[in-house]
């Protein structure tokens, strides 16, 4: 996370510096790329995994097919 905001923060700078407000904002792209990976990954790890539970009873009910 920390990465993510450092890395888009200098294209942001580096964005002010070479045009800025009167040019088009491409640090977005990157944002934007980035941001959806990160996304992503924050909820594969946030997100909570199946009970031992839930995984017998869809193997069961997949072999009852």
């Amino acid at each position: 996370m920390l990465a993510y905001v450092l890395v888009n923060g200098f294209l942001v700078v580096i964005w002010a510096m070479t045009g800025g407000p009167s040019g088009f904002f491409w640090p977005a792209f990157p944002m934007l790329g980035w941001g959806i990976g990160l996304a992503f990954h924050v909820w594969g790890v946030v997100s909570p995994e199946p009970s031992e539970d839930k995984i017998r009873a869809e193997m069961e009910r997949l072999r009852r097919r």
